[in-house]
């Protein structure tokens, strides 16, 4: 089993967060985003996962090895490939083309999920779904009786299915997928300009495969400050914390779980939490903080924050806030 990772996307709208670090390289609760989700797929995939191929765009060396890492981490060989142009979700997945043979699973890295299921990796294709309130938004599926795809619709105005697709889909065979993909460069078939991968499932599906939906139990998306502040938190109330917090410095402090707390953070006349993740060699002193994420190497005095995003060697000082600060920032 292969996992292929699109994540070229410049992730505009999680800035600042993302002008230095790439959006699937934020954490979420002490561990990135991209982390999380090959872990969690691992989990649910019921097979070896032999590589993990990423699509980045120019990350740079340092994010290349931290992502081998991850796979290596999970046993499996980690495979680095770059988009250099942002031409739609097919031509992302077909610049991994090398890695698209045997069974595979297709992410892209901007959401978290939680499940409780198990692949049957003898069906053609899996298509990871939720439900959704407004459908409007979203790209949806249709379903037969026997509960076989039978439409994809994208962002439909007029009500025709409440079954979002999250991002994740499994394929028996990864030869299929890129031989529909290469299809469309080939025949320069695109929409709004782009290569559009429901494009190619529709192919698949006129020629005879079969594709099923896989509903998960709860879909984050970190897209936004907002949205990661809030997946930040579910992860910490469904997440084990086994960590030692190496170095932790507590003085005239409190800590309301859950929270996650990294190497050598220094916490002096403070509250802290509920929901709130704190990265290495951050200090808070006179603070109270819930429900935020701060990274590392960050100094925060005097303030009052909640629903929060900080990033890494920030120095804030202030006081009752929500704010949504990027790396190096000084304020106050």
């Amino acid at each position: 089993m292969k996992i292929i990772v699109p994540m070229a996307g410049r992730g505009s709208r999680l800035r600042p967060h993302t002008l230095t670090v790439p959006k699937p390289l934020v954490p979420i609760a002490g561990k990135t985003i991209v982390q999380r989700l090959v872990e969690d797929i691992t989990r649910v995939c019921g097979q070896k996962i032999d590589e993990i191929a990423f699509i980045i765009g120019d990350f740079g060396t340092d994010v290349e090895k931290e992502l081998v890492k991850t796979a290596e981490s999970l046993g499996a060989k980690g495979s680095i490939y770059h988009q250099e142009e942002a031409l739609g979700t097919a031509h992302a997945i077909w610049c991994a083309k090398n890695s698209l043979q045997g069974p595979v699973i297709v992410a892209f890295a901007d959401t978290l999920f939680r499940a409780n299921f198990t692949l049957d990796s003898e069906k053609d294709g899996f298509i990871w779904v939720q439900k959704v309130e407004d459908p409007r938004a979203y790209g949806v599926i249709k379903v037969n009786g026997d509960q076989v795809i039978t439409d994809f619709v994208e962002k439909p105005q007029e009500f025709v299915s409440d079954l979002a697709i999250i991002g994740i889909y499994y394929f028996k065979d990864g030869t299929n997928l890129k031989q529909e993909i290469q299809h469309l460069i080939d025949h320069n078939i695109t929409e709004n300009g782009e290569f559009q991968l429901t494009n190619a499932l529709e192919n698949m599906k006129q020629k005879g495969l079969a594709f099923l939906p896989k509903q998960v139990d709860e879909w984050l998306d970190c897209g936004n400050p907002v949205a990661a502040v809030y997946a930040n938190k579910r992860v910490l109330e469904f997440t084990e914390n086994d960590e030692e917090r190496a170095g932790l410095n507590v003085e005239n402090s409190t800590i309301i779980e859950p929270c996650f707390i990294g190497r050598n953070v220094r916490l002096k006349n403070s509250t802290i939490g509920p929901h709130v993740s704190i990265g290495n060699g951050t200090s808070i002193r006179d603070s109270k903080i819930s429900n935020s994420i701060i990274q590392n190497e960050t100094s925060i005095e005097n303030a009052h924050i909640e629903d929060s995003m900080i990033g890494n060697h920030v120095e804030y000082q202030g006081g009752k806030n929500r704010v949504s600060i990027g790396d190096y920032s000084k304020i106050g």
